[in-house]
């Protein structure tokens, strides 16, 4: 198995380039779609069709900090290091969702979704990072969101998707722990509140309580979902904890 960059930034500035229409819009299902209604043959949802004119200023933005470049090398380095007999070639397409102006794109429900509803992409060989118009673009950043997205594609491809509260806390640990860098190491003491509720709720397969877990009572609120008392620690930030535990435990 190989991971292989689909650059697409390119493409999607041509589209967006064209006057906001039912021409543009058809043109973005058609190549979302393919021939086939309903169906997935470039995986570009995050980007939204009817996008204003500062959408091009942050596709050049990222053009300018070389964005395929730097994933390019990430990818390949990343496939340096892969022990998969998996001849598969799962193809990477950045996403750039718009947090700043787009009416249809909540970030959270939209982040919690490229993350853990991937079953889509994966059945159809997709990595699909995403990044934000909110977002200041550097070389780091990059190179950490796309290392992230690929650890959790490649960890859909080796296990069922998430049910559980634990499902999708094991998923977000594989993923910190096989990032390249270390993530600030934080005071476990902080965590024991969110540590107890995990504990008792590790089985749910409640969507509110597992969203909540993860992005806290602002983010519930701001949906409409039920706040249960997170917000000074997130389960990203716990998930984060656990993975330093495991890469200092195999020092």
């Amino acid at each position: 198995m190989k991971f292989q960059l689909k650059p697409i930034l390119k493409e999607i500035k041509a589209l967006y380039s064209k006057p906001i229409s039912n021409e543009r819009f058809e043109e973005y299902i058609s190549k979302l779609q393919g021939d086939t209604k309903g169906d997935l043959k470039l995986p570009i949802s995050g980007f939204n069709p009817m996008a204003k004119t500062h959408i091009i200023k942050k596709i050049e933005e990222l053009e300018a900090v070389n964005a395929d470049l730097i994933m390019k090398h990430v990818i390949n380095e990343f496939n340096s290091n892969l022990k998969e007999s998996n001849k598969a070639t799962i193809e990477v397409v950045l996403n750039l969702a718009d947090d700043l102006k787009g009416a249809w794109t909540n970030f959270y429900s939209t982040d919690f979704d490229s993350k853990f509803k991937l079953n889509a992409f994966v059945k159809r060989n997709f990595c699909v990072p995403y990044f934000w118009t909110s977002e200041v673009y550097t070389e780091k950043l990059i190179q950490q969101r796309t290392i992230e997205y690929l650890n959790r594609t490649l960890f859909w491809l080796n296990n069922p998707k998430p049910k559980t509260l634990e499902d999708h806390l094991e998923q977000e640990i594989f993923v910190y722990k096989n990032a390249r860098d270390d993530y600030a190491k934080s005071d476990a003491s902080k965590f024991e509140s969110i540590e107890t509720y995990y504990l008792l709720n590790k089985q749910s397969e409640d969507y509110n309580l597992i969203f909540n877990f993860f992005y806290g009572d602002a983010a519930s609120e701001n949906l409409g979902y039920r706040k249960y008392g997170f917000d000074d620690t997130t389960g990203f930030e716990y998930a984060k904890l656990n993975a330093n535990k495991k890469k200092l435990n195999n020092q």
